[in-house]
């Protein structure tokens, strides 16, 4: 039996007894209920998993609870409580940025982790920050327009 691990889920402590080596999507989607985050290929390579941790983009697939310690975990579920998840959501939404979906929680993850660090993006940095997404449905355009929509509307903002 592992020791309970205790950190902070979107804004509030968790304490959680790891299964051994459960990956956090895991727990996230099968303990807390927190369905956004989604699996898609299991080995980092999709990034339909993606959350924030300690402001970073991570893999949540892959990711044992057993490491989260003391960690910022932030996930899709927790964008409509800070003024740069809601300026995603609603450039996503004007952008209608999304297919199917199904990665779009991901690839937000990232953007929000990304918006939170760098102010005044360009295009090729917006990129790369999403490059580690694969989004089959060929969303690209939109999901590049609705960041630097939200760029754009947070740039003149403290955040």
């Amino acid at each position: 039996m592992s020791a309970a691990i205790s950190f902070h889920l979107n804004g509030a402590e968790v304490t959680l007894e790891p299964a051994g080596d459960e990956p956090l999507l895991f727990a996230l989607r099968n303990r807390l209920d927190l369905k956004a985050a989604h699996f898609g290929c299991g080995l980092e390579q999709c990034g339909a998993c993606m959350v924030s941790i300690d402001g970073q983009p991570r893999y949540s697939c892959t990711l044992p609870v057993s490491a989260l310690g003391g960690c910022h975990v932030t996930t899709p579920e927790a964008l409509a409580d800070d003024p740069v998840g809601v300026a995603l959501l609603d450039a996503f939404e004007h952008e209608q940025a999304g297919q199917c979906g199904y990665c779009i929680p991901g690839i937000l993850m990232s953007a929000y982790a990304f918006l939170k660090s760098e102010r005044r993006p360009g295009r090729d940095a917006i990129v790369a920050a999403l490059d580690p997404h694969l989004c089959r449905c060929g969303a690209h355009g939109g999901i590049l327009r609705a960041v630097e929509r939200a760029a754009t509307k947070l740039g003149g903002t403290d955040r």
